[in-house]
């Protein structure tokens, strides 16, 4: 889902516990937004732990046509591609895994804590259940929910809290061997210096040589950059910088989750194509012919010590 649409409540929360952010006296520099077309960065290679192997490709398989995954969910493999995006990333199945903002639904929940519930670790990194703000407990408390009811699949998951600014230390540091996050980069975005807080959180959490794999609606790269993301696109370049500004190195993108027929150019932005549907049944067919957005693909690696 989305999780910046007004018209979602725990969303809603969201917003709201993230704006005390206006109010920061301290803040972390962002990189300048590109003026122009940008050369693509050479990607910096993966460790060999970073590779996909055969065996976890079968199991992940094996997960994406599990019987705990409802049609409607398994109809956005269409657009979302878990098994090709996740091979990208170098996911394995012996791996400590750490989903940030998984939401209340936890949607990549279903693919990894099956899949890393044997040999590896999944870590659900979410929002801070002690904010007082009611939407965020109650998305919080949904995902709660969510795990509690299926324990035969999700009886190890870690759930940790991770929201700027009250909770910054979800796990220990250099214990985590992948990260990943979908969709939640523009959220941060909105309420500067959330984006550059989170992503310093991320570097420290990864061991060194670990993967920081991040997917968001991709802003057209003619259009003028808006740190803030308010339509819910992310100039891709612009995010690109902004995670190397924290320490890490750029390992390549791909275009996976690319999506030709998305204009960006929607009265309501991102939130009027599917799964959102602000507009209602205002042009449903034309949305529904464009699908879920565009949306860049970015693999990222902590160094290792010289």
């Amino acid at each position: 889902m989305h999780r910046r649409l007004p018209l979602s409540i725990p969303a809603l929360g969201l917003v709201l516990a993230l704006g005390v952010l206006t109010g920061c006296s301290s803040k972390p520099t962002r990189p300048a937004a590109p003026s122009g077309p940008t050369t693509p960065l050479p990607a910096a290679p993966l460790p060999p732990s970073a590779h996909t192997d055969a065996a976890t490709l079968a199991e992940l398989d094996r997960v994406l046509a599990g019987a705990h995954r409802s049609e409607a969910n398994r109809a956005r493999d269409a657009y979302r591609h878990p098994r090709q995006t996740l091979e990208f990333f170098g996911l394995r199945s012996d791996q400590t895994v750490m989903e940030v903002w998984p939401g209340p639904g936890g949607w990549y929940t279903e693919v990894l804590a099956p899949l890393l519930r044997d040999h590896g670790h999944y870590i659900a990194a979410h929002w801070d259940p002690n904010s007082n703000q009611p939407g965020v407990k109650d998305g919080v408390a949904a995902f709660r929910t969510k795990l509690d009811a299926n324990p035969d699949l999700y009886d190890r998951v870690t759930l940790a809290a991770f929201q700027y600014p009250g909770a910054m230390s979800p796990v220990a540091p250099g214990s985590v061997d992948l990260i990943v996050t979908f969709r939640n980069l523009h959220n941060w975005l909105a309420r500067d210096p959330a984006a550059t807080a989170m992503l310093r959180a991320m570097f420290t959490a990864l061991k060194p040589g670990g993967v920081l794999g991040v997917e968001d609606h991709r802003a057209d790269p003619t259009a003028p950059v808006d740190p803030k993301a308010p339509t819910g696109y992310v100039n891709e370049a612009y995010a690109i910088e902004l995670v190397r500004s924290v320490g890490f190195e750029y390992a390549g993108a791909s275009e996976i989750n690319a999506n030709p027929r998305d204009t960006r150019d929607y009265e309501q932005g991102v939130w009027t194509l599917p799964p959102t549907w602000r507009l209602g049944d205002k042009d449903r067919a034309r949305y529904a012919a464009i699908g879920e957005s565009d949306r860049f693909t970015l693999r990222f690696v902590k160094p290792r010590a010289p």
